[in-house]
């Protein structure tokens, strides 16, 4: 059975408390696909949720918010983180064989969000945490980030990260409109980027990182960086190519063989991870779809197994 490590779900008590701060509000949805299945806990989304998964072969599906929850000040925030990892350990207690989900963190306040991941890990049973790529527009890669990667690589835990939907604050992207379409992929390559220069995962190197859609740009960039990327970063201790490959990536690319094929030929079938950015992609084609075409690609099939029924099982210790 296929695990989702990339799956959106928005309970109603979260989004009652951030109102239009965490837009777009359930039960207003504003696409076809999301309205047809809301990113809410009603019950007629659970019904379906779980139907979907069914008709995909999905056995699992990991949560996660699609955009960032994070708010300056520091009881709103902790706050927030509550409200929303309250409601997945619901959801994932009353389906435990097939609904998990990531901690949220109410950053950027540390200690609270060191906090939150010991309940989220500890009491509530999330297998996993979850930061978006940039919290009130700074990286997440900066320094004051540290303590947070400390504790991750004492556990050992995985990191899925997710695109905060800025268009990488820049007027480049977002006054052409293209915040979602390709603004998305450019936060995911920041990412990879920022920990390259940091040289994060090379010091933390029991975090295990899931990436989303592929990576975005990167995975053509590979030996650029281990050039130009070199030469501008001499200090590394490692080639960018190789922290690049130490990360898994999902493999949400809206059906491009190019892309799939892009990605699987730099980081090699061992490090792509099945997601599905649920429901967002249901949009455009119906969620079996998203992990179908994967069988279509050409791939051998020890590959494609792995990457369908095994990596995301493996990395979270789940049974397949």
């Amino acid at each position: 059975m296929i695990c989702d490590v990339h799956a959106h779900y928005i309970p109603q008590a979260f989004s009652d408390f951030m109102g239009e701060r965490f837009p777009p509000r359930v039960g207003q949805p504003t696409r076809t696909g999301i309205a047809k299945h809301p990113v809410s806990d009603s019950p007629t989304d659970i019904a379906g949720r779980l139907e979907w998964m069914d008709a995909a072969g999905v056995g699992r599906q990991v949560l996660s918010p699609h955009r960032p929850l994070y708010l300056p000040d520091a009881a709103e925030g902790i706050r927030a983180a509550q409200l929303i990892n309250d409601g997945y350990a619901d959801l994932a207690h009353r389906h435990p064989d097939r609904i998990s989900s990531y901690v949220m963190l109410p950053l950027p306040h540390i200690d609270a969000a060191l906090k939150e991941m010991e309940r989220g890990l500890d009491q509530l049973g999330c297998v996993g945490v979850m930061m978006h790529i940039s919290c009130l527009e700074r990286s997440v890669a900066e320094s004051e980030f540290e303590p947070i990667y400390a504790e991750m690589n004492r556990r050992g835990t995985v990191l899925f990260v997710h695109p905060a939907v800025t268009g990488i604050c820049s007027p480049f992207i977002n006054e052409y409109g293209f915040r979602a379409a390709v603004g998305t992929s450019l936060e995911d390559a920041t990412f990879v980027l920022h920990m390259i220069a940091k040289q994060i995962p090379h010091r933390y190197p029991n975090i295990k990182f899931i990436v989303p859609h592929l990576g975005g740009p990167i995975p053509m960039l590979l030996n650029r960086l281990d050039k130009q990327g070199r030469r501008d970063h001499p200090n590394l201790a490692e080639a960018p190519s190789a922290t690049a490959r130490k990360f898994y990536y999902d493999t949400v690319c809206y059906g491009s063989k190019p892309a799939f094929m892009c990605a699987y030929e730099a980081f090699g079938a061992d490090h792509l991870v099945t997601g599905s950015d649920y429901p967002v992609l249901q949009d455009w084609e119906a969620y079996a779809e998203t992990f179908a075409y994967i069988g279509r690609l050409g791939l051998p099939q020890a590959d494609c197994d792995k990457i369908l029924h095994h990596n995301a099982q493996q990395l979270f210790g789940f049974a397949h």
